[in-house]
C-alpha cells in the first residue's frame, strides 16, 4: 500500500515538476523578456528549486566519453559483457593499446545506481582495465526472474571473476566487502584458477561488531521481523517486476536524507543563494551531487533481508558461521590473493576497523600480501570520490595493484 500511496504521490507532483522546470526557463532564460523583470532572479531560483524537491531522478549516465593517458587523450565507451536479470557487467572500453591490470569494480546494492562510482571509474581509467558491476532496479526485473539474495550476490561475483580469469584484481567499494570476501573465499577453499591476484576493500562491514554507527546500531536494535513487516513492499503493477518484493529506492533515500537532515536542508539553502548570485558553478556541483544522490534503486526483498541477518545481526562472517550451497566461507583459505584494506577516518556508514577486520580473517596470507591504510580526515564518501580520493587514495591502490600483477 505504500509503494502505491508514493505512486499516487509522484503522479500529483509531476505536473508541479513540468510548472516549476518552465517557469525557472521563463525567469531566466536570456529570449525571456521575463528574465529582465525585478525579482527575476529570485523566482527562477525559487522555480529551479522547487523543481529539484519535486521532481522524479532517473539513473544518471556514466558520462566518461574520453580518459587522458599520460598526455594523450583518448575515447572510452560503456560495454556490457555480461548481462544477467539483476546485474550488468559493464566494461568501459578505452581506444588504446595497452597491457593494463584488470581491475574488477564491485559497487554497493545499497539504494544508489553505480554511477555512484563515477569518480572512481575515471582516477582508475588512465591506468586500468576497468569492469564495473552495474546493479539492475529491481522493480524492472520480471518476478518470473525469481528472488536474488545475499547468495546470489556472492555467486554473481564468482561468474565475473571466472570470466575475467586469473589476473584480475577486485576492488570493492562498502556494502560489497562482506559478499566479495566470501566470494573469493569460496574459490580458494575449492581452488578455482580464477582467484584474482589482489582485492581491495574500502569502507565495508567485514565486522560490523567493531565501531558500531548509526547504520549497525539500527539493525541491531530492531528484530529481523521489524525489517521484513515495514520496510518490504511489492512493485506497483505499472513496472515490469511488478509483484516483486523489494526494499523500495525512495524508503531508502529518506533514510539517507534523515541520517544528516541538517546538512542537505543547508545544502539546498546554498544552491538557492548560489542562484540569487549567480555562481552558476556552485550551483552545477550542486545539481551533479543530487542528480546522483536523489536517483535511487529498488532492491530485491531477500537480499536486502540476508543482509540485514548475515552482515548485521549474526555477524556469520567474522564468526565462521556463513554457508553458501552447504560450503563454510572461509577467509583462511585464501593464500594467493594479496589483501588491502581502506578506511576512512571520520566514516560514519562503517566504523573504524571493520574493514581493516578482514586482516584477521584472512590469517594464512603473508605479510607481503597485506596492506592497511587508513585515509586521515576523510570522511565514507571521501575514500572513493572527491580530490582526497584522486590525490591520495588511488594511487596507494594503483601501487599495491601493480606490487601483485
Amino acid at each position: 500500500m505504500l509503494y502505491d500511496l508514493h505512486e499516487l504521490q509522484r503522479a500529483f507532483l509531476t505536473p508541479m515538476a513540468a510548472f516549476t522546470s518552465t517557469g525557472s526557463q521563463l525567469f531566466s532564460n536570456p529570449y525571456s523578456p521575463l528574465a529582465y523583470t525585478p525579482f527575476s532572479r529570485q523566482f527562477a531560483a525559487a522555480y529551479e528549486l522547487a523543481n529539484r524537491l519535486g521532481k522524479e531522478y532517473e539513473k544518471p549516465e556514466w558520462n566518461l566519453p574520453t580518459t587522458t593517458i599520460g598526455s594523450h587523450e583518448v575515447a572510452v565507451s560503456e560495454e556490457i559483457t555480461i548481462a544477467q536479470p539483476f546485474c550488468h557487467l559493464v566494461h568501459f572500453v578505452r581506444d588504446a593499446q595497452r597491457d593494463d591490470p584488470v581491475v574488477l569494480l564491485v559497487a554497493p546494492l545499497s539504494g544508489h545506481h553505480a554511477t555512484l562510482l563515477r569518480d572512481t571509474v575515471r582516477a582508475l581509467l588512465p591506468a586500468h582495465d576497468v569492469y564495473v558491476t552495474d546493479w539492475v532496479d529491481a522493480r524492472i526485473v520480471p518476478a518470473s526472474e525469481g528472488t536474488f539474495g545475499l547468495d546470489d550476490y556472492v555467486r554473481t561475483i564468482q561468474a565475473f571473476l571466472r570470466h575475467l580469469g586469473r589476473n584480475t584484481h577486485v576492488i570493492s567499494v562498502c556494502q560489497p566487502t562482506a559478499p566479495v570476501l566470501a566470494a573469493i573465499s569460496l574459490l580458494a577453499s575449492t581452488g578455482e584458477h580464477c582467484q584474482p591476484r589482489s582485492m581491495i576493500m574500502m569502507g565495508g562491514p567485514i565486522d560490523a561488531r567493531k565501531s558500531p554507527t548509526q547504520v549497525n546500531r539500527l539493525a541491531t536494535t530492531k528484530p529481523y521481523s521489524w525489517f521484513e513487516d515495514n520496510l518490504i513492499y511489492r512493485v506497483p503493477t505499472r513496472y515490469p517486476g511488478a509483484g516483486r518484493p523489494v526494499y523500495p529506492g525512495f524508503l531508502q533515500h529518506a533514510g539517507f536524507v534523515a541520517m544528516n537532515p541538517d546538512r542537505h536542508l543547508k545544502s539546498h539553502y546554498d544552491f538557492y543563494l548560489h542562484l540569487l548570485r549567480g555562481d552558476e558553478s556552485d550551483a552545477e556541483a550542486h545539481r551533479r551531487f543530487y542528480d546522483e544522490y536523489n536517483a535511487v534503486l529498488d532492491m530485491p526483498a531477500r537480499f536486502y533481508l540476508d543482509t540485514i541477518r548475515i552482515v548485521f545481526q549474526d555477524f556469520s562472517l567474522p564468526r565462521g558461521l556463513w554457508k553458501i550451497d552447504g560450503n563454510l566461507v572461509e577467509p583462511a583459505a585464501i593464500h594467493k590473493t594479496a589483501l588491502m584494506t581502506i578506511e576512512g577516518e571520520l566514516d560514519d556508514i562503517s566504523g573504524q576497523g571493520q574493514t581493516h577486520a578482514a586482516h584477521a580473517l584472512c590469517s594464512h596470507l603473508s605479510p607481503s600480501m597485506r596492506e592497511i591504510y587508513t585515509a586521515n580526515h576523510s570522511g565514507h564518501y571521501g575514500i572513493f570520490s572527491g580530490s582526497r580520493w584522486r590525490q591520495q587514495v588511488c594511487p596507494k591502490i594503483s601501487a599495491f595493484i601493480r606490487a601483485h600483477a
